[in-house]
């Protein structure tokens, strides 16, 4: 007899929403069939259709930061299923005060400002069927942008502290960019090479890749070298800053 390959206990969609495509992942227990939106930017007809097909029952909503494309159909979510509003950090509450404004400079009409029922902290726990994620703060983008990560399952939901190739816009009100660095080689390097994570927009890939080629964050740039910081190439370093 032949050992069988357990079944998975989370199941992930990615759904983009909103003209600007960002990706609201669904999770959910394979076992219970209860699930969270994580960033639920908009298009609340489109993700409950999506958990309608999969028969998942949304007992949650996590938040990794507070910007209309992540946050935008947070309420909505809560309105239509009763399920808690979870993060960001309290640093980010500002932005959820501006959801509404803020979609109306850019022509999104559909968005509800937030007000969460838990905010978040480095080094929570959260649940979801028994299945525990990681949190872990990591301003710069915002200041209080979190990172979700499920340590078991190597998947981290990194909002847009992190792209393939890329790291997180910091021209933004109280962005900066040191800070995100230091948070992507100080909180998410360590969680190491094989995690995989999604990012905010745009295709997955892993941290351990991201060490190696991505511009901003390779650890040629950074000097990043586990425990121990090594030198960092200085010319790379001033070339990588993103200021737009």
């Amino acid at each position: 007899m032949t050992e069988q390959t357990p079944a998975p206990k989370l199941e992930i969609r990615i759904i983009p929403v909103t003209p600007l495509q960002q990706n609201t992942s669904m999770i959910w227990s394979t076992e219970t069939k209860e699930g969270v939106f994580v960033d639920p930017g908009g298009e609340v007809d489109k993700l409950m259709q999506a958990a309608d097909h999969f028969g998942v029952k949304i007992v949650g909503v996590w938040l990794t930061h507070g910007h209309l494309d992540h946050v935008g159909a947070a309420m909505d979510v809560k309105e239509r299923t009763g399920c808690p509003i979870i993060g960001p950090h309290k640093d980010d509450q500002w932005l959820l005060d501006e959801v509404e404004a803020s979609g109306a400079r850019y022509g999104i009409r559909d968005g509800k400002n937030v007000q969460p029922d838990r905010y978040l902290d480095d080094g929570d726990e959260l649940d979801l069927a028994g299945n525990k994620f990681g949190v872990a703060h990591c301003p710069g983008h915002t200041p209080g942008h979190v990172v979700i990560y499920h340590q078991d399952g190597a998947l981290a939901f990194v909002g847009d502290v992190l792209f393939r190739g890329s790291v997180g816009r910091t021209d933004f009100p109280r962005g900066n960019h040191q800070q995100l660095i230091d948070s992507i080689t100080g909180k998410l390097w360590p969680l190491g090479d094989q995690m995989r994570f999604v990012p905010g927009h745009g295709p997955m890939s892993t941290f351990g890749q991201e060490r190696q080629d991505n511009p901003f964050v390779a650890d040629v740039v950074t000097g990043y070298n586990g425990t121990e910081r090594g030198d960092a190439d200085e010319m790379l370093q001033r070339l990588s800053k993103r200021y737009t």
